[in-house]
């Protein structure tokens, strides 16, 4: 079952949903998951298609963008504003890739097991998200939760858990504790863009290292690594929470199933509309 659920992961992905926007329904693969999904697909708009594969999703094959979904609409949209805080995706770290990180006065970093999903990997991706961030969290499932709170008994990592309903529950939880003591200057600078550690470094030096090409960006970090590391770190949180600036009127039309692919996509004005066109249109119309 799991394995013929597969092609779900593929389907929520942005590569594939700009294929389908701008492609005509030129790809197999969507048909192939409304023909498996979907009942009675003729005369739906994309929208309500994809809508209903969701709504699957969230009984039987409930996958790393779901959850990531779920944490966009739940935390970012329904806690928080996308004017006062920003979510970041798919962050490279040290070894490890953070799967969700918000960052309004603080930012945590989210790190998603599923039922898929194994903790082999757990404790080295812990360990390199708090060289650059002071809050960490893991969440998973109630199957998962007496597991995962095992494997984290006394550490500052927090735990959230997916309902069965697809809440976050408030009973089972665990929230993360800030650590400042595993910081380090080289992981932090080493997921800013240029643009960025220049602010920092003119905001704090008044100027910028003279070097070479070959040579500035390890001056850079040469100065960034000068400044006093929790200093360091908050100022590079402003800089991170400058990142995914959304539409934010466009983005209301979003519908809740593609609110996280659409978010971390980036959308050209192009982009927005097509998108609109694509999801109202009826499916092979």
């Amino acid at each position: 079952m799991t394995e013929n659920n597969l092609i779900l992961n593929r389907f929520f992905t942005q590569n594939f949903l700009f294929s389908m926007v701008n492609s005509n329904f030129n790809d197999t693969t969507y048909g192939a998951v409304i023909q498996r999904f979907v009942s009675a697909p003729r005369d739906k708009d994309n929208g309500a298609l994809i809508s209903e594969i969701y709504k699957f999703m969230s009984k039987a094959y409930r996958n790393e963008y779901f959850y990531q979904n779920t944490l966009l609409n739940k935390l970012l949209l329904g806690k928080h504003s996308v004017n006062t805080t920003t979510a970041l995706t798919q962050v490279p770290i040290c070894k490890s890739k953070a799967d969700f990180i918000l960052i309004n006065g603080k930012a945590v970093v989210y790190e998603i097991k599923t039922d898929l999903d194994s903790f082999d990997r757990l404790d080295t991706q812990l360990r390199d998200y708090f060289k650059a961030f002071n809050h960490v969290c893991v969440v998973t499932s109630e199957s998962q939760y007496e597991r995962a709170v095992n494997i984290l008994q006394g550490t500052q990592v927090g735990i959230y858990v997916l309902t069965p309903q697809n809440t976050i529950s408030t009973k089972l939880r665990k929230e993360p504790e800030e650590n400042n003591s595993q910081l380090d200057h080289t992981a932090i600078f080493k997921i800013l863009h240029k643009r960025e550690y220049e602010n920092i470094l003119l905001q704090y030096f008044g100027k910028l290292p003279v070097a070479s090409q070959v040579f500035y960006y390890g001056e850079c970090l040469k100065q960034f690594s000068q400044i006093p590391i929790v200093r360091a770190y908050r100022m590079a949180l402003k800089q991170l929470k400058k990142r995914n600036r959304i539409r934010v009127n466009e983005f209301k039309k979003i519908p809740y199933e593609l609110k996280s692919l659409i978010y971390f996509a980036s959308p050209s004005t192009s982009d927005w509309q097509a998108i609109n066109g694509f999801l109202n249109q009826k499916y092979g119309g």
